[in-house]
C-alpha cells in the first residue's frame, strides 16, 4: 500500500479527494488529512508518508511553505490547485504533478500512477527548486525547463536550446553544447509551452529560438540557418508568421 496524506483546507475538497482515492485508487491508503501547513508537518513527521496531496494556498499560506519548513523531501507530491494560468504553466516547466479543482478521476488516477512508478529518481529536489523559481516571480516568462527522458529528468535552460524537432509523439532537443535530448512529449505541447518564450514552430517537424537564428534565406517559405549551422525550412503558411515575429 502507499501511504498518502492530504493537507487541503477546504473540507469539502478533502473529503472529495478521499472519496475519489477510496473508490479509484484502491493502492493509495490515506493515513492523515489535514487543513494548515502546522499540522500537515506534523502529520508528515509522524507517518512518514510515500505520497503527499497538496493545496497550493491555504488559510494564507502556500504547499511551498509548508515545503521550506519540512526540510528534506523523500516522499511524491501532488499538487492540488485552482485555475491559474500562469501556476499550470510553472507546474509544466517544473515536470510537476498538479491537478487543477474540481479534480478530474481519470488525471486522478493517472498522476497516483505517475507517482507510484516513480521514475524521475534522484530529482525531487531540484524538480521543487524549480517550481518555486517559477512562481516567485510571477513573471510571463521561464528561465528553465526539466525536460523527461529515459534517465530521468534534465533540467535545461531555454536560453540553451537552440531547436526542436519532432519524431512521432515523441520531441529531440538541439543544446548549445551539442547535447541532444529525446523527450517522451509531442513536439504540439512544447510549441503550447514555449511559443510565449520567443519559440516559433515555422514546420509541422521543427520549433526553433527565434534568438539562435544567424540567417533567414527567402524562398516559397524560405529556410533558417540556426547558430549549429543547422538549417530549417519555414513552411509557406508559417512564412508571414514568422517574418512578423522577426519583425522584417
Amino acid at each position: 500500500m502507499i501511504k498518502a496524506i492530504i493537507i487541503e483546507d477546504e473540507e469539502k475538497a478533502r473529503s472529495n479527494l478521499m472519496q475519489i482515492l477510496g473508490e479509484y485508487c484502491k493502492e493509495v491508503e490515506v493515513v492523515a488529512a489535514q487543513d494548515n501547513v502546522q499540522s500537515g508537518i506534523k502529520s508528515i513527521k509522524q507517518h512518514n508518508p510515500d505520497l503527499l496531496f497538496l493545496d497550493v494556498h491555504m488559510q494564507g499560506e502556500t504547499g511551498f511553505d509548508l515545503l521550506e519548513q519540512i526540510g528534506k523531501i523523500d516522499f511524491e507530491i501532488i499538487f492540488t490547485t485552482a485555475h491559474n494560468e500562469y501556476a499550470v504553466k510553472a507546474f509544466k516547466f517544473s515536470a510537476i504533478d498538479y491537478l487543477l479543482k474540481p479534480i478530474d478521476i481519470n488525471e486522478l488516477v493517472n498522476a497516483v500512477q505517475k507517482a507510484t512508478n516513480k521514475i524521475e529518481q534522484n530529482s525531487t529536489k531540484e524538480r521543487y527548486d524549480l517550481i518555486v523559481e517559477n512562481l516567485q516571480g510571477q513573471k510571463s516568462t521561464f528561465n528553465k525547463i526539466a525536460l523527461p527522458t529515459a534517465d530521468g529528468l534534465v533540467f535545461v535552460q531555454l536560453s540553451d536550446i537552440i531547436r526542436c524537432e519532432s519524431e512521432d509523439n515523441y520531441t529531440h532537443f538541439f543544446l548549445i553544447n551539442g547535447k541532444r535530448f529525446l523527450v517522451s512529449k509531442t513536439i504540439k505541447y512544447f510549441e503550447e509551452l514555449l511559443t510565449d518564450q520567443d519559440f516559433f514552430r515555422v514546420h509541422q517537424s521543427h520549433l526553433i529560438n527565434i534568438h539562435h537564428i544567424k540567417e533567414y534565406h527567402k524562398g516559397e517559405g524560405g529556410y533558417a540557418i540556426m547558430s549549429d549551422e543547422s538549417s530549417v525550412i519555414i513552411s509557406r503558411r508559417k512564412k508571414e508568421a514568422f517574418l512578423a515575429k522577426l519583425a522584417i
